[in-house]
Parts: C-alpha cells; sequence; structure tokens
C-alpha cells in the first residue's frame, strides 16, 4: 500500500459534517479502518526516508483536539498529520505530513524551536547569512518552497538585534521552516510517496546545514560530547 485511498477523505470529510462524539461513536470501525489504512503508509513513508537518512520514530498527532483554551468546540481534528524525528543529536530537524481534502501539506524544519536554539540560530544569521541564502537560492529548493513560512515572526527585531541588519527579514523569524501543497489528485495518484519524499530529501543540505550551527557554538567548537 503506497498510496493514500479516496476512502480516507471521504471518512474526513464525513467527520467535518458530523464533528462530534456521537457520530463518532458510531462510525469508529471506520475510523479505525482509515487509521490503519494512513499508518501502513506512514510506515512505507519512514522506511523510504530511512534509505539516505535515520529516523527514529514517527508520531501520529491525535484526532482529537485540545479544546480548553479554544472558541472552536468541535472535538476533533479533520485532517491526519504525522511528523518524523530524525536520530541522533547530531541530527536535526523533522519532517511532517498534512492530510486533509484540499489543505495536504508537507514541511519540514524547525518549528518554534526553544529559545536557546533560536538564539543560535539568529546568531549565526548576523554573523553569517550567505550559506542559507545560497541553500534557498538553490534552484529546485526554490521552485518546491519559495522561502521560509514567515508567518511568525517578531514586527521589527528580536531583542539584541539591529532592525538594519542586512539579515534582519530571517533574523525576525521565530520559526525556520519550508512548506508544500499537494493537491487531492497528487495525493491519490500511485507516485504520491515518491513525490513526497523526493520534497522531504530536498531538505538535506538545508538540515545538515542547520543540524551544523545547533551542535557548535559560534566558533565552531561542537557542543556535543
Amino acid at each position: 500500500m503506497s498510496t493514500i485511498p479516496k476512502s480516507a477523505f471521504d471518512f474526513l470529510l464525513d467527520l467535518k459534517k458530523n464533528n462530534h462524539r456521537d457520530w463518532m461513536q458510531e462510525h469508529k470501525k471506520r475510523y479505525q479502518s482509515n487509521e490503519k489504512t494512513l499508518k501502513t503508509f506512514y510506515g512505507r513513508v519512514m522506511a523510504r526516508l530511512n534509505e539516505t537518512d535515520e529516523i527514529e520514530k514517527t508520531k501520529v498527532f491525535r484526532i482529537n483536539r485540545d479544546v480548553r483554551f479554544s472558541k472552536d468546540k468541535t472535538p476533533y481534528n479533520v485532517h491526519r498529520s504525522v511528523s518524523f524525528s530524525r536520530a541522533g543529536a547530531h541530527r536535526r530537524g523533522g519532517y511532517y505530513l498534512r492530510l486533509e481534502s484540499g489543505n495536504s501539506l508537507m514541511a519540514g524544519g524547525f518549528f518554534s524551536p526553544n529559545s536557546e536554539d533560536l538564539l543560535r540560530i539568529r546568531k549565526e544569521f548576523e554573523m553569517d547569512d550567505q550559506e542559507i541564502r545560497d541553500i534557498l537560492a538553490n534552484s529546485e529548493f526554490k521552485n518546491a518552497f519559495d522561502g521560509f513560512n514567515t508567518d511568525n515572526q517578531v514586527k521589527t527585531a528580536p531583542k539584541g538585534f539591529n532592525k538594519e541588519h542586512h539579515a534582519i527579514d530571517l533574523i525576525k523569524n521565530k520559526s525556520f521552516f519550508v512548506q508544500h501543497a499537494f493537491t487531492d489528485t497528487e495525493v491519490f495518484a500511485p507516485d504520491f510517496i515518491d513525490k513526497l519524499v523526493y520534497h522531504y530529501e530536498l531538505l538535506r543540505p538545508y538540515f545538515d546545514y542547520m543540524s551544523d550551527i545547533l551542535t557548535t557554538d559560534l566558533n565552531g567548537v561542537s557542543l556535543i560530547e
């Protein structure tokens, strides 16, 4: 099973129309069958990633929503998502997949890194932004992703950084990830797994670069014992 069946989205679309616990209980077997199908696909993606990388674990995100601080009290997510974590302290970055009718995408990078990593990344860009710009400007990379997602930025400059710095467009980011959308037709196609893995593998030079940054200090000395 290397494709996503249309029935996977049919279930999610039905859930979107009937987003309450009674409906889910009535369709529990259908939900479980859908999850089994998707987890088989995730396993194949992990196997493909392990051909060129080393994946430590697959995390399937819960279908139940955390509604404690949300105005939207519907109990279930109407998409399915999964992440693939790289193994070892020297491998940074993660792969992500979201499946939803009309809103499927893959993403990868560093979403809301902790304060220590965020400062280290910003300091690197402040000191030298040429290598990251070369990665972002690579023709295949740019065609697939068109730069960092910029939804999460500070307004002017982070504390301690000059708002006039030539790399402020990068430094302002609070996350450093890219994404690529897929149509439903692409998701259901037999070669979807190939397209997905291709986009994941485009991230490897970026991951290698960021891994080097996050495992060394500004002098290039390793922080890993």
